[in-house]
């Protein structure tokens, strides 16, 4: 994160689409090198291609409007995307017989805050390969006009991920966020205004990773280097690099962790954490103690944020992070300091004191985003070696934040392998007119459409 953040500074500004056909054919040139390169992916596999290809072919013929909804478990996802429009959607094309105009491509809506933390060439990238920003803890009404406007009228499809956020679990869908599915019905609100007769799809996208070998090894030494960050004793065994030698050092690991963070929260935020369900005897089991001790720490972290902001503590986990996150920017990227030279010093200074604490209570927030997926049960479940590095990342994620260290360096355990499945397109246009016979029939089919999806998501990543 920059140093800015602890300055305050003028509003965030919409970053405008600006598509530049010239670099997507350099990104798509050079993406299989740069994935190889870059990142532990060494395969991309994805089923179901010759669908996507067809929904193209009827985009390019003006019969469709049409969006992806992918899943965002990793912040590689837009990688392995940009490789599914450049390599696999053409060869599968040309499988079919299918004839597509290049480039294959999609408009995409990203959070207006990855440029805060990936740096301003990540903004500028964005909004070259035709994406449109978003702040998502309030209603950024430029922000969804643009996003509109190009699911009506923009040269490629749209791309988005309902779930908001990544959360670092192949196969856990976090709660999807109806954004999608609004977007979906103003699309078709907006094409019969306009006498267009397009007909309109949401297109689900799963994507699942996995270890082309088993990091066992790699694990150990990564729980070793974890357990000497928490100042827990080391096991010493190099050769103990099985699931069952190390499933008991990761409950134990998770169990100091929070031990630490218990003590903190208890005894610089003067909070008091729910036990009693422990202490009685009514959870015995170690995996659920577990999960009880997680969410009650997790929900005082967002609590202590939220009162800071004056906010209420209603909404799932994503939302009120979205909430928090938001409200941090506000105070940070102030309105009232639009024209920063007509400020005096103290004015200025007093800004920077409010711009520093808001960045500090947003930290609290930040450990809350790792775990919103988290049920505690995840490994136990499925004990694969997937399940576990990904458990296990998370607890790194959490220690690297603690120590403020860089959160894009993420250990690399091993080869991984991708594999992308496209789901069956749903059709908004179906559906449209019991959306548009009342607000209480828009609401329920809003609803019902981001249910139905979710189903279809948490189905694609279990096959």
């Amino acid at each position: 994160m920059s140093d800015l953040m602890y300055q305050a500074q003028p509003p965030l500004e919409f970053i405008p689409p600006a598509f530049n056909p010239l670099l997507l054919r350099f990104v798509h040139l050079f993406l299989p090198n740069w994935i190889r390169w870059k990142t532990p992916i060494s395969q991309i596999q994805a089923d179901n291609v010759e669908v996507l290809a067809d929904l193209y072919r009827q985009f390019q013929e003006g019969k469709i409007r049409f969006m992806l909804a992918f899943r965002h478990p990793q912040t590689a996802d837009p990688l392995c995307l940009g490789y599914l429009f450049s390599q696999l959607v053409p060869q599968a094309a040309n499988e079919q017989k299918i004839s597509l105009e290049n480039p294959i491509h999609a408009h995409f809506i990203y959070d207006r805050g990855i440029p805060l933390w990936a740096g301003k060439h990540i903004g500028w990238m964005a909004a070259n390969l035709g994406g449109t920003p978003i702040q998502r803890g309030k209603a950024d009404w430029m922000g969804l006009r643009s996003a509109r406007d190009l699911y009506i009228n923009g040269k490629f499809p749209m791309a988005a991920a309902p779930e908001g956020a990544t959360n670092g679990l192949s196969e856990i869908v976090s709660p999807l966020e109806p954004g999608i599915s609004q977007m979906g019905f103003w699309c078709a609100e907006d094409l019969q205004k306009a006498g267009r007769n397009e007909e309109v799809f949401i297109v689900p996208i799963g994507l699942k990773y996995s270890y082309i070998n088993e990091p066992w090894a790699a694990l150990a030494n990564l729980l070793s280097e974890l357990e000497t960050a928490s100042g827990l004793s080391v096991n010493s065994d190099h050769n103990a690099t099985s699931f069952e030698v190390l499933y008991p050092r990761i409950l134990s690991l998770s169990e100091h962790l929070l031990s630490i963070m218990e003590q903190f929260y208890t005894k610089f935020y003067h909070q008091k954490l729910p036990d009693e369900k422990i202490i009685n005897g009514e959870i015995k089991d170690r995996n659920e103690a577990l999960a009880y001790r997680l969410q009650a720490v997790m929900n005082v972290a967002l609590f202590i944020a939220e009162q800071y902001f004056d906010l209420a503590s209603r909404g799932n986990w994503n939302d009120r992070c979205r909430r928090v996150e938001q409200a941090a920017w506000n105070y940070i990227f102030r309105e009232d300091f639009k024209d920063l030279k007509s400020l005096s010093p103290i004015e200025k200074s007093l800004g920077d004191r409010i711009a520093e604490e808001a960045y500090f209570r947003m930290w609290h927030m930040r450990l809350v985003e790792s775990f919103v997926a988290v049920s505690g049960s995840y490994i136990r479940e499925k004990p694969t070696v997937e399940r576990f590095a990904e458990t296990t990342l998370l607890l790194w994620d959490m220690v690297n934040k603690i120590k403020g260290n860089n959160p894009l360096k993420r250990p690399q355990l091993g080869k991984q392998k991708v594999q992308i499945t496209v789901g069956t397109p749903i059709s908004v246009s179906e559906r449209y007119p019991a959306y548009k016979g009342s607000r209480v029939g828009a609401r329920q089919a809003v609803a019902e459409l981001t249910n139905d999806l979710q189903q279809i998501l948490e189905n694609l990543v279990t096959l």
